[in-house]
């Protein structure tokens, strides 16, 4: 699972970084969790394609998570997608993306479908699913959990050898199937272990760090709001941001095993400060730039 980090700045781009934007690729499919203004553009400059993206997720409706959709829009229609595209948001999606449909002439030869998502509610995919968490910000914001789906559990080729499984059988076994070896029938609990946990990334800005924060339980990585550091705590929490050491408590909290801060303040230039207080807390953090990918891997 490759996670690319279109942009990470909050409420306005700088010279140094974008608005909020981040792509999850699965295999060959791209998930995109909220499209800034420009987002487009780093869609270009990354490797991630337009035709790839399946689903879009917003958090929320303040312009720096979702501008960037009516230029996406036109471009895929230009590039000839006939696919459909799923946009999920928060209370309000449905109507917000309606209207956006409305504004000057798109002319799509594909089909938009919006979604009202209530913290809870999953979208299901043949191969993870994505679940709505509610954060607390100044207006309805989810968050997004994307877990992959459980694994099969390892396969043992030296228990199928003791079993006397012919080695063009053990596929079969990898994909569930019962065989027969003689008069003795061959179940895969015989020759595989327990399933394996899939990767699962959390995505969850703007918000305070006092979010019910369970749905994110055991994530892989979690994508945390770290508008600014810990002398504006207090403004940061009242405007429904969090700090970069309140990300990294959260962090903890979930037992995460990766942290990215994200939505930094257009005061920071250099985030070198935000990311050291983090690690103070949560040692395993990092400060992705725009057009940084990090690859997770299964960890068995």
């Amino acid at each position: 699972m490759e996670v690319i980090f279109l942009g990470t700045g909050g409420t306005v781009p700088t010279p140094e970084r974008n608005t909020v934007a981040v792509a999850v690729r699965v295999d060959n499919e791209v998930v995109l969790f909220d499209c800034c203004e420009g987002c487009q553009k780093q869609i270009m400059r990354s490797t991630v394609s337009f035709m790839k993206i399946k689903k879009v997720f917003i958090t929320h409706f303040h312009g720096d998570h979702f501008l960037g959709l009516p230029g996406m829009l036109q471009t895929m229609g230009l590039l000839g997608r006939t696919a459909p595209l799923e946009i999920y948001g928060p209370e309000g999606a449905e109507g917000f993306i309606e209207n956006l449909l409305e504004t000057g002439y798109y002319g799509l030869d594909f089909d938009v479908r919006a979604r009202d998502l209530k913290p809870g509610n999953t979208v299901q995919e043949a191969k993870f699913t994505v679940e709505a968490i509610s954060l607390n910000h100044l207006v309805p914001t989810n968050g997004y959990l994307l877990r992959e789906k459980t694994r099969p559990g390892r396969f043992y080729p030296e228990k199928a050898e003791e079993l006397g499984v012919p080695k063009r059988f053990y596929g079969k076994l990898q994909r569930g199937e019962c065989m027969k070896v003689g008069e003795r029938e061959i179940t895969p609990d015989m020759v595989m272990g327990p399933p394996r946990r899939g990767i699962s990334v959390a995505y969850c800005t703007d918000t305070t760090p006092d979010w019910d924060t369970g749905a994110a339980k055991d994530c892989s990585l979690l994508i945390h709001d770290a508008t600014g550091c810990d002398a504006l705590k207090e403004k940061l929490n009242t405007f429904g941001h969090s700090t970069a050491r309140q990300a990294a408590e959260i962090a903890k909290k979930c037992n995460a095993g990766k942290l990215a801060l994200i939505h930094y303040s257009q005061r920071y230039r250099e985030v070198s400060g935000l990311l050291e207080e983090a690690r103070v807390i949560f040692q395993n953090t990092f400060a992705p730039r725009d057009l940084d990918t990090v690859m997770l891997k299964h960890e068995d």
